[in-house]
């Protein structure tokens, strides 16, 4: 049989083999494109309206031209289909729906033929190509890729992979470094998309975890998973910080990273040019790992404020300008790592905002409890805030200032809470005018000045109040520009935490019967475990286990 192989059949699988090998794909594709070319130019031969497929043996190279048609009942397209009665006198099996064939006379392939052929099998070769391309790499980003500078194209930079091409735009490449023809690079792959030109492979110098996975090719730890990367935050071809912590008490993290006199981490640094690198040893504690952040600057006292991601961060004056870093980098760069917005004030600085809030209490303690200036500077010295704080906390806290006995500390008590009554009044007076309904008022937590500020920004029925979520109220953060922006709440300066600002808002829903304080109470309500159920499934367990 294979003596019947013609020289002309084995030219074309040899060519079709020669093409797959070429492009990196499968033969069967290539074999695929040929019947297509075929199948195109028998088509124009026979007509374009008939169904004509060309199938290709890949093992003797044998070519075949069929003309397929469909038995039905009726025919309505004679090109198409055919009747079942005149289809058995060739195929007796045939039945309605089947398909059935008839081989036609191969065709001779003139110029214009050949040139069709051509374009049809290059174009499904391409197309192979890239998706070949596409499926290699879309499993691949995220990993370090290594190639050469095929060319540069207004800055970009587009990389020969051996089987494929990428590019590294210009905003992906470290400021200042240039690559020229033949230089062989790494990078990092960011994206590999589908696009109407083919599969785009996106690389990137500036992402932060090229950093991460350069450190993990430089650090055998990193690499088997005792040292784990944290966070990275850059300034590309400037600065870095990397958060590292070990699972292994005995090996220390960033001096596992450092190496050496420093070899692990100058790999990296030389491979960045030049970018100098922080290595900074992750905590769980927030504040602690703040502080190691802003290193070399060294840290007086730190305050945070949990619900809005903000820490306030006190500096000796003359560790200011370290602590902010040069145009703000250092300070920026821990902001990123840390996933806080810092605030840095000088110890300076601090001491005049503390005396200023003091001399604002002790006016304010001066003018509602119309006491003497030393008594109010006292209230205000053992951290009183505000005149709520005075009227409302137990006595024995204000008997235990220095001076103070039972009397003194009445008295006082007394005249906070008939300064609290007098603004609740005025307050209350207020919301009247604001038109705040008194079903709001009802609402057990609300105070009245929560009901003036509600009713300064429009919500003055209970149904307003219900439709609100608790963002409306304690605010937002939305990121404008790769920056964390806080938008005000309607009650900002009412210290409510979202779990407060939600009660006040199911407290409303049920007042006007959205839903039922029982299915509220349900919603509430945390998941409990059947004790007894629970009890007789670890007996089971125990049971089973002595078996």
């Amino acid at each position: 049989m294979a003596t019947g192989i013609s020289a002309n059949k084995l030219e074309l699988l040899q060519i079709a083999d020669a093409v797959a090998r070429e492009k990196g794909i499968e033969m069967s594709v290539v074999l695929a494109a040929m019947a297509d070319a075929i199948q195109k130019a028998a088509k124009a031969r026979y007509g374009v309206e008939n169904d004509i497929r060309a199938e290709i043996d890949p093992k003797t190279g044998d070519t075949r031209l069929l003309r397929v048609v469909t038995v039905v009942e009726v025919v309505e397209n004679d090109n198409l289909e055919i009747t079942l009665p005149i289809a058995q006198r060739t195929h007796p099996d045939a039945q309605i729906g089947d398909e059935i064939s008839d081989e036609l006379p191969p065709v001779e392939f003139g110029r214009i033929a050949t040139q069709a052929a051509k374009q049809v099998i290059v174009q499904r070769v391409r197309d192979a190509e890239r998706e070949r391309q596409f499926e290699e790499y879309k499993d691949r980003i995220g990993e370090i890729i290594s190639g050469v500078v095929k060319r540069v194209e207004y800055g970009n930079v587009v990389m020969d992979l051996g089987r494929g091409e990428a590019v590294i735009r210009r905003d992906n490449l470290i400021p200042r470094e240039v690559f020229r023809p033949g230089d062989r690079i790494r990078a990092f792959i960011q994206d590999c998309r589908r696009e109407q030109r083919g599969p785009q492979i996106i690389l990137s110098r500036t992402d932060p975890t090229f950093m991460a996975k350069l450190f993990m090719q430089e650090v055998p730890e990193i690499y088997d998973g005792i040292i784990e990367v944290r966070a990275v935050a850059r300034d590309p071809g400037s600065r870095a910080k990397i958060a590292v912590i070990s699972s292994d008490p005995s090996i220390d993290p960033v001096g596992a990273c450092v190496g050496m006199r420093g070899s692990r981490v100058q790999a990296v640094v030389n491979e960045l040019q030049g970018e100098k690198v922080d290595i900074i040893p992750w905590t769980q504690d927030a504040a602690g790992f703040i502080v190691n952040a802003l290193a070399p600057a060294e840290v007086s006292k730190v305050v945070l404020d949990e619900d809005a991601q903000r820490i306030e961060v006190v500096v000796p004056d003359e560790q200011l300008s370290l602590a902010i870093g040069r145009r703000g980098q250092n300070v920026r760069l821990a902001s990123q790592l840390t996933g806080w917005d810092i605030d840095i004030v000088t110890e300076a600085e601090e001491s005049e905002r503390r005396q200023t809030e003091f001399a604002e209490r002790t006016q304010v303690f001066m003018g509602a409890l119309d006491v003497d200036e030393m008594i109010a500077q006292l209230l205000a010295s053992e951290g009183f805030a505000t005149i709520e704080e005075v009227a409302y906390v137990p006595l024995s806290e204000i008997m235990m200032i220095e001076g103070f006995d039972e009397d003194t500390a009445a008295e006082i008590q007394n005249r906070a809470v008939d300064a609290m009554e007098r603004q609740n009044k005025e307050l209350d007076a207020k919301r009247i005018e604001l038109g705040v309904s008194d079903d709001v008022a009802a609402i057990e937590g609300i105070s009245p000045a929560m009901l003036v500020a509600l009713g300064e920004n429009d919500i003055k029925s209970l149904d307003d109040f219900a439709g609100c979520v608790p963002d409306d109220l304690i605010g937002w953060y939305e990121t404008v520009d790769r920056k964390r922006v806080r938008q005000a709440g309607i009650l900002d300066g009412f210290d409510l935490t979202a779990e407060e600002a939600e009660y006040l808002i199911m407290a409303g829903r049920v007042a006007i019967g959205w839903l039922t304080q029982e299915e509220w109470d349900a919603m509430s309500a945390p998941e409990t475990v059947d004790v007894a159920e629970d009890a007789t499934a670890e007996e089971d367990l125990a049971t089973d286990g002595a078996l």
